[in-house]
């Protein structure tokens, strides 16, 4: 829902603390390709817009897709602007989906993806089955699979680096592939227990398994103060927060 959530006056919605400011979560990866910046997004949510202007995108090169829910994909038609200038250089954004976020994406967005659309400003896009991953601009991205309650949906690691947002359990398999991590990136709503969302304690535990040098927690509700969290997560695990930015190691070699 974003902090503060609307209609409340809890001690963390009314915060003064800029960390308790939360948008919808997402990600933005950043990277020199010989003359060309590249720009790719994990999730495109409400506040795509604000955080686009935010860090002054003027452009999108790929957009991967962990699933559909609406916190994950309603800021889609803001990539309109963005994708002129991929359509100008003779191409289009494509989008990696699972088929299920690809079918939801074609029904709610009927005006682009519809053989008879005729809103002539629509996004300049395509759909690109995901499958095990997809190297784009010569940067792998593998897909983790993870499951939010009952449904299984996309985790994604790119270099040394993964992410891992509305997770309930991680199946056994997809921990092989998060070995060698500098990075991850877990949520971990709230403390009390949640049908298809970690807890902290939850995260603090699949933090310790996966063994990564830093555990940065996302997608977090409104019950967790960011101060106040921080000061009782074990060394290496922190709260993430808007704006959050790192470098990390980009790879090449997905096959």
């Amino acid at each position: 829902m974003g902090v503060p959530t609307l209609g409340c006056n809890c001690a963390v919605c009314t915060s003064n603390d800029p960390r308790d400011r939360r948008l919808r979560p997402s990600v933005l990866l950043q990277w020199h390709d010989g003359a060309v910046y590249r720009v790719v997004l994990i999730d495109t949510g409400p506040d795509f817009r604000q955080q686009a202007l935010r860090n002054k995108l003027t452009r999108v090169d790929a957009v991967f897709y962990t699933h559909a829910h609406a916190d994950h994909i309603f800021g889609f038609d803001d990539l309109r602007p963005l994708s002129f200038t991929v359509f100008r250089e003779g191409g289009r954004i494509p989008l990696f989906a699972s088929p299920e976020t690809e079918k939801t994406l074609r029904r709610v967005y009927d005006y682009t993806f519809s053989p008879n659309a005729t809103y002539p400003n629509s996004p300049r896009v395509h759909v690109e089955p995901l499958g095990e991953g997809a190297s784009i601009f010569g940067v792998d991205f593998r897909r983790i699979p993870v499951l939010h309650g009952e449904m299984e949906i996309n985790g994604f690691r790119f270099g040394r680096t993964a992410y891992l947002t509305d997770v309930s359990a991680i199946p056994h398999e997809s921990f092989a592939l998060l070995e060698g991590l500098d990075h991850v990136v877990l949520s971990a709503l709230r403390h009390k227990p949640h049908p298809s969302h970690a807890t902290v304690q939850q995260a603090v535990d699949w933090a310790t398994r996966i063994g990564a040098k830093n555990t940065w927690l996302t997608h977090i509700a409104h019950e967790l103060g960011h101060e106040s969290t921080n000061a009782k997560l074990p060394e290496g695990i922190r709260m993430a927060y808007d704006g959050l930015s790192f470098p990390i190691e980009l790879e090449g070699t997905f096959a």
